[in-house]
């Protein structure tokens, strides 16, 4: 009888004592700050034996230049990553303020053999970004698309014109905009964004000219194949593009991607018609870009059929 009462006593603390420790393990699972789900986003944290890395190259510009198509064709290469959304990190403070680990944390999980690339088009015109850029890494690839740029003014003012309608906003005409009593009205923000030479200026004063590639935006939609090949050596990519991946869409009346059977088009924004502008006004516009384009041919070291 006593052997019964002491075995039962034994048991009630064996209990008793596990109850408390899985009580204390609860209790420390709930308050530790180290086993919230933050600690499974990290962007340092590897995943299948990847990791989050800061962009190596970035395309920077220019805004409706071509940057989208540029950077999904460059995503058929098997050794580069692209970041899905433009980032703005170094030009929004918003952003900026959040620092680099935000920075790497909106890039693409990728191997150490792999380039993440990023593009935003705002970075080429916006004064603080390239001392942000070289402080984040000096030897960063740079790719700058370029294109017409009276054309570029119109297709700036239409996707603007776009998006206003579509929230049922008003905008007034691109005529309007563009002249100021019979003169190319100089303030026009999409005008300024076409200076090319005025925004390279601030890149070259911190960038070696080796360290950004200009592409041919008007030849890239004509064939891109030429341009990819000549993006490839820019970043020391092995050349796995190939004419195959590309086929001319009749219907859009652009070129769409071919890779593993499977094809891609650019959005339906892309292509998009552009809105009306006078013959007379696009004239001045093309005579108000002469110089300007001259003084960016000289910096780039190459011409552009340009108007």
């Amino acid at each position: 009888m006593l052997w019964t009462v002491l075995l039962a006593l034994l048991v009630l603390v064996l209990l008793q004592t596990q109850l408390t420790l899985c009580l204390r393990g609860l209790r420390s699972g709930s308050s530790s700050p180290h086993t919230s789900s933050s600690s499974f986003s990290s962007s340092s944290a590897p995943y299948n034996g990847t990791q989050q890395r800061l962009p190596g190259a970035i395309i920077i510009g220019v805004r409706k230049g071509g940057t989208r198509a540029l950077l999904e064709m460059l995503n058929l290469h098997p050794d580069i990553e692209v970041a899905k959304a433009e980032v703005h990190y170094f030009n929004v403070e918003e952003h900026f303020r959040r620092g680099l680990s935000w920075y790497r944390s909106q890039m693409p999980f990728t191997i150490p053999s792999q380039l993440t690339v990023e593009k935003t088009p705002g970075y080429f015109s916006a004064p603080l970004v390239p001392a942000r850029v070289w402080d984040m890494n000096p030897a960063v690839r740079l790719l700058l698309i370029v294109r017409d740029p009276a054309e570029r003014v119109v297709s700036d003012y239409t996707q603007v014109l776009h998006n206003r309608l579509t929230r049922h906003k008003p905008y007034q005409p691109l005529d309007e905009l563009l002249l100021h009593m019979g003169h190319i009205n100089p303030k026009y923000k999409a005008l300024q964004r076409s200076l090319y030479h005025q925004h390279l200026s601030r890149w070259l004063e911190v960038f070696p000219r080796d360290q950004i590639h200009v592409v041919d935006g008007d030849a890239l939609i004509r064939n891109p194949f030429p341009e990819l090949k000549k993006a490839e050596r820019f970043l020391e990519l092995p050349p796995k593009i190939n004419p195959s991946n590309f086929y001319y869409n009749t219907t859009k009346g652009f070129y769409c991607m071919l890779t593993a059977g499977h094809d891609k088009c650019l959005d339906e924004s892309k292509g998009r018609p552009h809105a009306p502008l006078s013959t007379q006004a696009f004239k001045k516009l093309c005579h108000y870009f002469r110089k300007p384009n001259k003084l960016f041919f000289e910096m780039v070291g190459r011409s552009f059929s340009w108007c």
